[in-house]
């Protein structure tokens, strides 16, 4: 639950911070990258679970990237006055993806993401 009030926190941030830093991500309103943040920490909460392994780090840091590139550039259509170009969405995916390495090597060392390996036969 502490990796779900990280990314409620980070997500919004990192937003934030892609529509201060690049021309090519334009918020309407201050709360439109709060929600679009919000909405990438819930995704990304729910994706850590279902797949964040000591194996599978660099796979999920990836995933997280292209999920976070495809919210933030279609959940942009969503609002008014809102302009957020593809490659802005994907500068927004690395700046969230930078952060999501060191959320994952928090979690992962920290035990907070044991999980029982998958049955084989």
């Amino acid at each position: 639950m502490s990796g779900f009030i990280v990314k409620l926190i980070v997500c919004p941030i990192g937003v934030i911070l892609a529509s201060w830093i690049f021309p090519n991500v334009n918020f309407a309103a201050w709360y439109q990258p709060i929600i679009i943040g919000v909405v990438l920490a819930v995704i990304g909460y729910y994706m850590e679970v279902g797949m964040l392994r000591k194996n599978t780090n660099w796979v999920s840091t990836a995933i997280d990237f292209v999920v976070t590139t495809l919210v933030v550039y279609f959940g942009a259509m969503l609002f008014n006055g809102t302009h957020v170009t593809f490659w802005g969405a994907v500068l927004t995916g690395i700046i969230i993806g930078i952060t999501e390495i060191f959320q994952h090597y928090w979690l992962l060392g920290s035990g907070r993401v044991d999980k029982e390996e998958p049955l084989t036969d």
